[in-house]
């Protein structure tokens, strides 16, 4: 029989080889030989709006405002913010802002300098 791994996803054991991809026809579930440990290490990568890797103590730029909720202030576009936190949960980064204060920010709205 087969040696190819049963599908992740619906635990189908007819799942074939295209190239590099394992496919699964049941479930039309698709993933690559070696993906398992790539994908899991994926989940814990946080990216800018750009696709640059974000690490702790980098520095980024807002390119969007950004109206504080609960006060009347703005984080303008342009604004820089020096070393940063990553963190999980609803927003990827911790940071301080000149100005403002301490924050949480989606890296959505920012680019690595």
């Amino acid at each position: 029989m087969s040696t190819l791994p049963p599908c992740p996803k619906c635990n189908s054991e007819y799942t074939y080889e295209d190239g590099a991809q394992l496919i699964c026809p049941e479930c039309a579930h698709e993933w690559s030989a070696g993906g398992e440990a790539e994908a899991a290490s994926d989940d814990t990568v946080k990216k800018d709006s750009v696709g640059n890797v974000l690490q702790d103590g980098d520095t980024i730029t807002v390119i969007k405002d950004l109206k504080v909720k609960g006060t009347s202030l703005v984080v303008k576009v342009g604004t820089k913010v020096k070393n940063i936190r990553l963190c999980e949960g609803d927003h990827d980064i911790d940071c301080k802002i000149d100005g403002i204060g301490p924050m949480k920010l989606k890296s959505e709205f920012v680019r690595k300098v």
